[in-house]
């Protein structure tokens, strides 16, 4: 009898870049008009040890066909006072942090989790291309990606 043998390494998800610039909230209502799904926003925000950047979330389970979608917002802006203006360039400012640094162009992440074909996702991928708030929107293959460790939630 053959051992049963468990690969982590082999990504079981869908990944779709989209380039929008909407906020989360109202990116999602076009998202749930389009694509005929109930995306809501999260209790919790993506978040790291170690950081004080938060990545919204918006997800919806679809019982029905036991698909899983999350709506990730990649930029989170913190604003930092600066207590010591004591020069021209001092004071105010404001710092950008990337849930996917390598990706930074991107705005937002669609993950699909559950049985979703390549030719599912390219349909997908048509649909969002047809609202007016999305810039652009592609998919991207998981492997691809340095940080996809913070996809895993």
């Amino acid at each position: 009898m053959q051992p049963l043998t468990f690969n982590l390494e082999e990504e079981d998800y869908s990944l779709i870049g989209i380039h929008s610039t909407e906020e989360d909230y109202r990116l999602a209502y076009f998202l749930n008009k389009i694509l005929k799904t109930k995306l809501k926003r999260s209790k919790y925000n993506l978040d790291f040890q170690n950081s004080d950047a938060e990545f919204s979330l918006f997800e919806f389970k679809d019982e029905t066909s036991f698909t899983n979608y999350y709506l990730i917002n990649n930029k989170f802006k913190s604003f930092v006072q600066n207590k010591n203006n004591n020069g021209l360039f001092d004071g105010n400012f404001s710092s950008i942090s990337y849930l996917i640094p390598e990706k930074n162009k991107i705005d937002f992440f669609l993950k699909i989790e559950g049985c979703y074909c390549q030719n599912s996702v390219n349909n997908l991928i048509e649909k969002l291309n047809t609202i007016n708030q999305v810039i652009t929107s592609y998919s991207i293959e998981p492997e691809t990606l340095k940080s996809k460790d913070h996809l895993i939630f």
